[in-house]
């Protein structure tokens, strides 16, 4: 039995092939692209129809890698970026670009949205989150205030990986999971929060999908590309979710103390509960998860940006920058970075930018500022992990995800600064591994030949074990300092308008 994971991101889409029975992956491939250029500050948009050619790309790629075992296939499950916005008109055409996720252009409407139901605090107590300007709601309200021609077209709205989902099958639905993260839905219910819909629009409800459990498939794929593909029999389409939901499932983050840090696009830090643990201060995102449970999540936006950014304004490739930021001391002889390229969500600065302090004659050189970069991307991260242990979540281990897991020297300065064991897995694209599994299980349950979901997990999941790296009690010390200094001075600089 073969399924398909594929994890359709911002900056690329990779799909895999999983043999179950094995667990090996038998084929990969991945199609980059980027957000539209030439936008304004804070405004970050995608064609939806560049994660459509992705995805045939990559899924003609891996069935051409394994030959006559297509015909093997049987499941298909979809992980994508959370939060964007899809319009879709009555033609069943996308209206205009999707806004994204690190989209920061809806800050007003954050505001508005906020306020409108008394503050954040009440906020929080209605739905479980605060609303932040990379949630789907405030981009809807963004579209009826600055494009109401636009606005008036909609006919169903829906997300990234849902929208994968409806090439696929035809089908319109949305899961609890991606769900969560529009900001509309009581994660403690999994019901939408009616208000807030009628706050944009007394007619938006109705634009919306039927809202359904993760465990429900999306449907079957179309015969039209099961025939253009040369699969075979019926093939089920899982539900999916977002890739935060499906990374947890890839990276076996569902049993209580399991958190995964993921180093991809946006930083992730996120932990399975068996039940919704809320944020008072609306830091952590208290997320459904894809297996009927709950994530504490906390993001950051500015990780792998960062580090591309560096790396191509010095003229290196990734083992050069390795070699570079290696030749450094912790600590980047005093070289601190902030790291809000774009702005930040955690903490909330929407309208943020970047900060490079303490240079002086020996550290501004090159690799000084690379490591202070990546060192300041991942102390921005451990926020979220304080936060995370503070709610009462004490990590047993930490599993490290994404681009960024591959290099040995970031998951060193990850385990110095979280101050916990950090390990990769055999397969570290943990969304699309998740996804195939989300698939697999699907599959056996409408089968009827129903198989745990913790079964697959400890079978088809494998750390790998020369990646683990203990923290360092030197390099430990080192970094509470600076994350400390790094929580001031962006207060500071905040408070007075700087940032």
């Amino acid at each position: 039995m073969l399924c398909l994971g594929i994890d359709s991101g911002t900056t690329s889409t990779k799909t895999l092939v999983l043999d179950v029975e094995s667990g090996k992956i038998l084929a990969s491939a991945q199609q980059s692209y980027e957000p539209i250029p030439g936008l304004p500050r804070g405004h970050v948009e995608q064609d939806p129809q560049t994660w459509i050619d992705a995805v045939s790309v990559t899924i003609r790629e891996s069935l051409a890698q394994i030959g006559n075992r297509k015909s093997d296939i049987v499941a298909i499950g979809v992980s994508a970026q959370q939060h964007g916005l899809v319009t879709l008109d009555a033609k069943n055409e996308s209206i205009r670009p999707a806004k994204l996720w690190c989209d920061t252009s809806t800050a007003s409407q954050t505001e508005k949205l906020n306020k409108a139901f008394g503050i954040v605090e009440e906020l929080i107590e209605r739905t479980g989150n605060a609303m932040v300007p990379g949630y789907t709601a405030p981009k809807l309200l963004w579209l009826k205030e600055n494009e109401p021609q636009n606005f008036r077209r909609i006919r169903t709205v829906l997300l990234p990986h849902d929208y994968v989902n409806f090439w696929l099958t035809g089908e319109r639905q949305m899961e609890h999971g991606d769900a969560s993260g529009t900001g509309l839905l009581d994660v403690r219910t999994r019901q939408w929060y009616r208000p807030l819909f009628d706050f944009v629009d007394k007619n938006l409800f109705s634009k919306f999908p039927p809202l359904r459990s993760s465990t429900r498939p999306a449907g079957l794929l179309r015969n039209s590309l099961r025939e253009e593909w040369g699969l075979s029999g019926e093939i089920l389409v899982s539900a999916g979710s977002g890739d935060n939901m499906l990374s947890a499932l890839g990276t076996g983050n569902t049993k209580a103390g399991m958190v995964t840090v993921s180093l991809g696009t946006s930083g992730t830090v996120y932990a399975f509960t068996e039940q919704p643990i809320i944020d008072s201060k609306g830091d952590l995102a208290a997320f459904c998860d894809s297996t009927g449970h709950w994530l504490l999540l906390a993001c950051t936006m500015n990780v792998a940006v960062g580090v591309q950014r560096i790396a191509s304004l010095f003229g290196w490739d990734v083992p050069m920058l390795e070699a570079k930021v290696a030749s450094v001391p912790a600590g980047a002889r005093g070289l601190l970075f902030l790291p809000y390229l774009q702005g930040e969500r955690l903490p909330n600065l929407p309208r943020g930018s970047a900060v490079l302090h303490g240079l002086n004659l020996e550290n501004m050189n090159p690799a000084e500022i690379a490591r202070s970069v990546i060192e300041g991307i991942t102390m921005g991260l451990a926020y979220g992990l304080k936060r995370v242990v503070d709610l009462g979540i004490e990590p047993t281990e930490l599993r490290v995800t994404g681009g960024g897991s591959k290099s040995a020297l970031w998951r060193q300065i990850v385990a110095d600064v979280f101050g916990y064991p950090v390990a990769a897995l055999k397969v570290t694209e943990g969304a699309a591994l998740g996804a195939a599994i989300q698939a697999a299980w699907t599959y056996c349950q409408v089968k009827g030949k129903p198989v745990a979901l913790e079964k697959l997990v400890r079978d088809l999941i494998k750390i790998d074990k020369k990646s683990r790296k203990d923290p360092r009690k030197d390099n430990q010390a080192l970094y509470t300092d600076l994350r400390g200094r790094q929580k001031d001075l962006t207060r500071k600089l905040a408070a007075s308008g700087y940032l």
